[in-house]
């Protein structure tokens, strides 16, 4: 009887156990839950004045078209969905939660911007063809002259995302966030220019890099589907762009509205 009641015991220490033990792994499962979000929209940019440092060593030319205005070109200004989906001005978010208050984020965030200055009276300071020159010339493709990052300014930046809730529906079918972004990252420039008459071969680049923050709302519908609006300030500084038997270098800041359709999972 004892040894009966012994065994008896014993099995239900181990079924107790084994509860604790399958109940402590749900909830460690629960616990480790994650969440990927992905988002495309499209962009548009104000830019700040910058000056362009033009350097060919071989033609003796170390000069500074100053003080140079430039936009954008969202393309869609020709007529929405007139073209391809791709040419406007576009960007991409894809986000890792990374800690157990869901809170937090890694995101690689990718603007495709485009700056073209604009037709202007450029100021044109320093060494050309080995002569000093502090002068003013006309600025237009009529003239010999452009500058296109067409293809692409192209920010990508690796930020951290922080979120804070505002709002919830009782079904749980609407939210509302705020989100919080801050990252560094690389340029990744489509380079292409005509100076003095003579252009370069047009090419994509590795070309310095960028520090970007971002205030967004976020509203989620049915847990999967959102809308972000956001607005953003960047601050590019290129480097080594390649043209014409030497380099350019050029900084400058911006200022982005974004919009963006995107999916959680």
């Amino acid at each position: 009887m004892k040894k009966c009641y012994a065994s008896v015991l014993l099995f239900s220490s181990l079924m107790i156990l084994f509860s604790f033990s399958t109940e402590a792994q749900t909830k460690k499962k629960k616990e480790k839950k994650g969440e990927i979000y992905f988002s495309w929209g499209y962009n548009k940019e104000w830019y700040t004045h910058s000056s362009i440092r033009v350097m060919q060593p071989s033609l003796g030319n170390d000069y500074k078209f100053k003080n140079i205005s430039g936009h954008d070109h969202i393309g869609w200004d020709q007529g929405i969905f007139s073209i391809p989906l791709s040419i406007p001005q576009y960007n991409y978010r894809i986000g890792f939660l990374i800690n157990r208050k869901k809170d937090l984020f890694f995101e690689i965030n990718f603007d495709h911007t485009k700056f073209i200055v604009s037709d202007q009276n450029a100021h044109v300071a320093g060494k050309l063809n080995n002569r000093q020159v502090d002068t003013t010339i006309a600025f237009n493709e009529a003239n010999g002259f452009f500058y296109y990052l067409n293809n692409g300014a192209n920010f990508l930046l690796f930020n951290l995302v922080k979120r804070w809730p505002l709002y919830q529906s009782q079904s749980h079918h609407f939210k509302l966030d705020a989100l919080g972004k801050a990252g560094i990252g690389p340029l990744i420039p489509h380079v292409e220019n005509m100076l003095f008459g003579v252009k370069n071969d047009p090419h994509f680049q590795v070309g310095g890099w960028n520090i970007g923050a971002e205030a967004a709302l976020r509203a989620t519908f049915y847990k999967t589907v959102y809308l972000e609006f956001a607005n953003k300030l960047d601050y590019a500084s290129y480097s080594g762009l390649g043209i014409n038997n030497g380099t350019m270098r050029q900084a400058f800041g911006t200022y982005e509205l974004i919009l963006n359709l995107g999916f959680t999972f």
